[in-house]
C-alpha cells in the first residue's frame, strides 16, 4: 500500500470558500474563531471548560445510556458515554444523513477523522477526555436525498410513503431491498457479512434511527465511537431557552443574514434563513413554523397557537420542535460539551454563516475541520495510470483538458499554439501603439481584427487536436476508460460510491487502512493506492 498527498485546491473538487480556509485567507477569517490545529483546539479547550452544565451532562448520559440500552456494543464505547458525565470531557463531532446503507462514501471518512482526532488530543492533552461523536440527521425529511445507495454504478434504492422526520420511518419493505441487493453481491466471506449488516440493521430493527445507529456501531464500536439520536424530549428541553427567544426575536434570521450580506459578497451562500427557523415535528409530519399576523402556524396543517399558548406547549412538549438547518448546529453545541465540528465543504460553508447568530446568543462557536478526503486505486489502476504517464495531480485533470494535454505529449508534431498566440498579440499591441499616436479611431478595427485572428487561430488549432486524438484513439481511449473508472461521473468516488464496494474486497482491513493511514489535523487530499 502507497499513500500520496496532494492538496485540496488541486483536486479541483473543492469551493474557493474551502480553500481560502485552508490558506487563512483574510477574507474568511470574520467567519469562523479558532483554526483546527493543535494550538486551535487548546484554545477552544480554555473557553469550553466549565461552560456546560451539569445537568446537561446528566441529560446526554441518560439518555445515550437509553438509547444503547438494547444495543450491544463495545466496552470502549460505554466508557466513553459514562465519561461525558465529567468535566474534563469534551467531544469531537460529525453529523451526517441517515442515509441508505450509509449512503457515499465519505460517511467512513467523516467518523474515522472524528475518531482519529480524539484519538491524537488524548496524547496531547492527557488530562482530559475525548469523546468521538457520530451525530444521527435523524429529524431530516429530505427522503429523496438519503433513500438510496450506489453499488458497482447502479442505483439500490428504498421507495416508501412515509414523511416527517426520517428518523422515526418504519423499515417495513427494506427486506425487498435487501433482496435487490444480494443480487449484485455474490456469495463471498465478505458479501455474507455486508447481507447480514443490511439484513440485522433493516429487517431486525423497526426505525431508520436505530437501524442506522447498528450499523455504525458495527463498524466503529472498537474505536469507542458513540452515536447520538438527539430526537429526544430530555434534550430538547434543554433547548427550550433558545427556541422561545427564536419565537420571540427571530435572532436567527436578523444576524444570519448579516453575515450573508458580508460573506456573499465574496463567496456562494450555501443557506438561506427563514423569519422562524423551526420545524414542528410529530409522527408523519415535519413543517414549518410560520408567524403571521401575531399567531404561529404549522405549514400545512390547521395548527395555530398564540404566543403565550405556544410557549406552554414548548415546555410541556418540547419533542415536537426541531431545529432547522441553521438553527441545529446550535443545539449540537448547547447539549454536547464539543470542541471541533468535522464536515464536507458545503457543510462547512454554511456553518461560516451562522458565527454572529453563535455569538448573539452567547454559545462559543466550535472549531470547523475539513474532514478526510481520499481516493483509493488498486494495484492495477495505479500501474496503469504509471503506463499512461498520468500523474497523481493530472488525474484530477478536467477530462477534456487531460486528453489534450496527453494527446499533445504524445505526439510526433508539436501543435501547441500558446506560442502562436503570444506572437499574434504583441503583433496587435504594436499596432494599437501605432493607432493611438495617429488616428485613435483606428483601435477599434485593430482590436475586432485581432479578436478574428484569435479565433481562427483556435479553430485551427482544435481542428489538428480532433485530428490527432483520432490518430491516437488508442491512448484516448484508455485514459477517458480508466479515468471514468477511478472518478465515477467524473466526480470524487466519495460522493459517488459505498463503502461495500471496498469491503466486498477488503472487508474489514478496509476500515483498518483508513484508520491507519488518515491524519485529521494534515488538511490534505489522500490517495491511497492497496
Amino acid at each position: 500500500m502507497t499513500i500520496r498527498q496532494i492538496s485540496f485546491q488541486n483536486t479541483g473538487f473543492f469551493s474557493k470558500i474551502m480553500s481560502d480556509y485552508l490558506e487563512k485567507d483574510k477574507q474568511i477569517k470574520p467567519f469562523y474563531g479558532n483554526y483546527p490545529s493543535v494550538n486551535g483546539i487548546e484554545k477552544q479547550l480554555n473557553i469550553k471548560k466549565g461552560l456546560v452544565k451539569k445537568q446537561t451532562r446528566t441529560a446526554l448520559v441518560n439518555v445515550l445510556k437509553k438509547q444503547y440500552s438494547k444495543v450491544e456494543t463495545s466496552d470502549l464505547t460505554l466508557l466513553n458515554i459514562d465519561k461525558l458525565q465529567l468535566e474534563n470531557t469534551f467531544t469531537i463531532t460529525t453529523g451526517h444523513q441517515l442515509n441508505l446503507f450509509t449512503g457515499p462514501l465519505y460517511f467512513l471518512y467523516k467518523i474515522i477523522s472524528t475518531i482519529n482526532l480524539c484519538e491524537e488530543l488524548t496524547s496531547e492533552f492527557p488530562e482530559n477526555h475525548f469523546v468521538p461523536v457520530y451525530w444521527m440527521a435523524s429529524e431530516d425529511h429530505d427522503f429523496e436525498e438519503i433513500n438510496f445507495f450506489n453499488f458497482k454504478g447502479k442505483k439500490v434504492r428504498w421507495n416508501t410513503g412515509q414523511t416527517g422526520g426520517v428518523g422515526r420511518f418504519s423499515t417495513e419493505g427494506l427486506e425487498e431491498v435487501l433482496n435487490v441487493f444480494s443480487n449484485h453481491l455474490g456469495n463471498s466471506k465478505n458479501a455474507q457479512y455486508l447481507k447480514k449488516l443490511f439484513e440485522e440493521a433493516y429487517i431486525n430493527h423497526s426505525s431508520l434511527a436505530d437501524a442506522t445507529r447498528y450499523i455504525a456501531n458495527e463498524l466503529f464500536c472498537e474505536y469507542g465511537l458513540v452515536v447520538l439520536d438527539a430526537d429526544e424530549r430530555d434534550l430538547k428541553r434543554e433547548f427550550i431557552p433558545y427556541i422561545i427567544r427564536e419565537l420571540r426575536e427571530q435572532v436567527s434570521y436578523g444576524k444570519v443574514n448579516e453575515t450573508i450580506n458580508q460573506l456573499g459578497k465574496t463567496y456562494k451562500v450555501q443557506v438561506n434563513p427563514r423569519e422562524i427557523n423551526l420545524f414542528y415535528l410529530a409522527d408523519g409530519i415535519r413543517e414549518r413554523i410560520i408567524l403571521k399576523d401575531g399567531m404561529y402556524t404549522v405549514n400545512n396543517t390547521d395548527i395555530s397557537w398564540d404566543l403565550n399558548s405556544l410557549e406552554l406547549h414548548l415546555k410541556e412538549n418540547p419533542e415536537c420542535f426541531s431545529p432547522n438547518v441553521i438553527m441545529r448546529p446550535l443545539y449540537q453545541e448547547v447539549i454536547l460539551p464539543n470542541l471541533c465540528y468535522i464536515g464536507g465543504g458545503g457543510e462547512l460553508a454554511y456553518w461560516f454563516q451562522l458565527k454572529r447568530y453563535f455569538e448573539e446568543v452567547e454559545v462559543p462557536f466550535p472549531i470547523l475541520l475539513l474532514r478526510n478526503s481520499v481516493q483509493v486505486l488498486s494495484e492495477k489502476q495505479a500501474n496503469k495510470l504509471e503506463k499512461l504517464n498520468i500523474t497523481i495531480e493530472e488525474l484530477f485533470i478536467k477530462q477534456n483538458d487531460l486528453l489534450k494535454k496527453k494527446v499533445i505529449e504524445n505526439s510526433e508534431v508539436s501543435f501547441d499554439f500558446n506560442q502562436q498566440k503570444e506572437f499574434l498579440e504583441k503583433q496587435f499591441n504594436d499596432l494599437r501603439d501605432i493607432a493611438k499616436n495617429t488616428d485613435i479611431s483606428f483601435v477599434g478595427a485593430v482590436n475586432a481584427q485581432e479578436k478574428k485572428q484569435l479565433k481562427g487561430l483556435a479553430n485551427l488549432e482544435k481542428r489538428l487536436l480532433r485530428a490527432e486524438k483520432r490518430k491516437q484513439y488508442d491512448l484516448v481511449r484508455r485514459i477517458t476508460e480508466l479515468q471514468n473508472e477511478i472518478l465515477p461521473n467524473l466526480s470524487l468516488e466519495e460522493r459517488q460510491r459505498n463503502f461495500s464496494e471496498y469491503y466486498l474486497e477488503y472487508g474489514s482491513s478496509f476500515i483498518k487502512y483508513l484508520k491507519e493511514n488518515l491524519d485529521p489535523l494534515d488538511l490534505q487530499f489522500t490517495v491511497m493506492s492497496i
